[in-house]
């Protein structure tokens, strides 16, 4: 998708991009200054209705918080999602104090430590075990408070998948037990803590529908392997996400359509069949959110060097590291970037546009084709509602923070 494909996505008012029906200049005045993240609860309301009209209707959605924490954000999705995944502690009390209910909050990720598995425990909340030493912690924390805690061993498959931007299975892994030890932990373990099922994340950020389905059909394969061990009904089979989406022009959108159909196969055949009292689920963070939302940052100066034009940006990688490259890019390709004031006017040639940090790093847009654009004008960036600020080094040379809108 080019940026055009973006700027009418959000719509237009006026020759400028829109976010919520606004146009840039006045949300910019509302918000008070620049940079800012805004997300546009229209846009993230049509993709929840995109999935549950492409999803199974048995199949559950959750929410994974990492992609987008802010508040207001998982506040609006609870209301709006069946489940919502957690990884830290913070991110747990941020899903516990929306509607959510707590045995609908899952909380993944390795290195957890007693003190937060203890409060999970204490709230109710799936853990999702990545290890032995952490299901003896849940355990544990359970014989203390006088409860029986409900866990899901997160599985680290025997397969990867391929073309996805993080492979987070196959081979050897941080992430989860081996699938080959799953067995032997599930019949030492079964009886001291409830274990729901599984959770299989092997791969994040593919754009292809066959590789997904693929992927998707061997973990149920494998899941229905392992659940040979465990000595009750398993009611939880969290078959991961991995849905991405385009951020360069070369990208091609995800075929949901084709997801779905590979999925309406799995849950409404083997998955019905095999575990007929559990919950499917499709774990999803940056497919809810990341083409929600927009980076914007107003340029404070223009200048040439040796007949190259630079616009420098008040913002930078610090705030929305991912666009410059530095965030697992391989390549750095540009991110679609507009002149938010000036959609309407016509491309000048091409401009780098660069952050304000002291580091070629910092570079936000190389020779990237862009209407005329000078100082006050706002430069965004598209695809930033997943990963943004809270995966970027806000401290970094001391810059104040972003703020961040939901429209």
């Amino acid at each position: 998708m080019n940026s055009r494909e973006h700027i009418d996505g959000f719509g237009t008012v006026d020759g400028q991009l829109a976010v919520g029906g606004m146009p840039l200049d006045r949300l910019a005045a509302r918000v008070g200054s620049t940079p800012f993240f805004a997300y546009d609860r229209a846009l993230l309301d049509a993709r929840i209705d995109a999935l549950r009209a492409a999803l199974p209707d048995r199949l559950e959605l959750s929410f994974a918080m990492k992609a987008n924490p802010m508040p207001a954000i998982v506040h609006h999705l609870a209301t709006r999602v069946d489940r919502i995944d957690v990884a830290s502690a913070l991110e747990m009390q941020t899903a516990l104090d929306s509607t959510i209910r707590a045995d609908r909050v899952s909380f993944a990720g390795p290195g957890k430590v007693a003190a937060e598995i203890r409060q999970a425990v204490a709230a109710g909340i799936i853990v999702e075990v990545e290890s032995t030493t952490e299901i003896r912690r849940v355990i544990a924390a359970g014989d203390d408070l006088g409860i029986t805690p409900t866990i899901a061993v997160r599985v680290n498959p025997d397969f990867a998948v391929k073309g996805s931007g993080m492979r987070m299975g196959g081979g050897a892994q941080q992430f989860g037990i081996d699938a080959e030890d799953v067995p032997a932990v599930l019949r030492q373990y079964a009886g001291d803590v409830d274990i729901l099922g599984f959770h299989v994340f092997a791969g994040s950020q593919n754009l292809n529908a066959g590789i997904l389905t693929e992927a998707q059909t061997k973990t149920v394969d494998l899941v229905s392997a392992l659940a040979d061990h465990l000595p009750y009904d398993v009611r939880y089979v969290n078959l991961g996400g991995g849905f991405g989406i385009p951020y360069t022009a070369k990208d091609r959108p995800l075929d949901l359509e084709a997801v779905g159909s590979g999925l309406h196969g799995l849950v409404d055949g083997p998955l019905r069949e095999r575990f007929p009292h559990a919950s499917p689920v499709i774990e999803l963070g940056r497919y809810i959110v990341g083409e929600c939302g927009i980076y914007v940052t107003r340029v404070v100066d223009r200048k040439i060097s040796r007949g190259k034009t630079f616009l420098v940006v008040d913002g930078g990688m610090h705030h929305q590291l991912a666009a410059s490259g530095n965030f697992g890019q391989a390549i750095r390709r540009n991110y679609p970037l507009a002149v938010g004031n000036r959609v309407d006017a016509a491309d000048e040639g091409g401009v780098n546009v660069v952050g304000c940090l002291c580091t070629p790093l910092d570079l936000l847009g190389d020779d990237v084709e862009l209407p005329p654009a000078d100082i006050d004008d706002l430069i965004v960036i598209f695809q930033a509602g997943a990963y943004g600020l809270t995966a970027s080094p806000t401290a970094f040379l001391g810059h104040p923070a972003p703020a961040e809108v939901l429209v």
